[in-house]
């Protein structure tokens, strides 16, 4: 029997999480897009580099893992 944290449910519950931010951060950065005024492009800017900076974290995140871990 397996434990309540399992791996590979944790991986996945992370994975479903990780694309729900990156869906409302796409969606903020269009709304914000549209928008006339100076607080909008800074909240755009941020958005922005989240969008990028997000996944590029993650990644190397994972790469960690794997070199501290052992794993191939």
């Amino acid at each position: 029997m397996k434990g309540l944290f399992d791996m590979d449910k944790l991986k996945r519950i992370g994975a479903i999480v990780i694309v729900v931010i990156l869906i409302a951060l796409y969606i903020t950065t269009l709304i914000l897009s549209f928008m006339q005024s100076p607080e909008a492009k800074l909240f755009f800017r941020g958005c922005a580099i989240a969008t990028v900076g997000l996944p590029v974290v993650l990644y190397a995140m994972m790469l960690a893992y794997k070199f501290m871990s052992g794993k191939k």
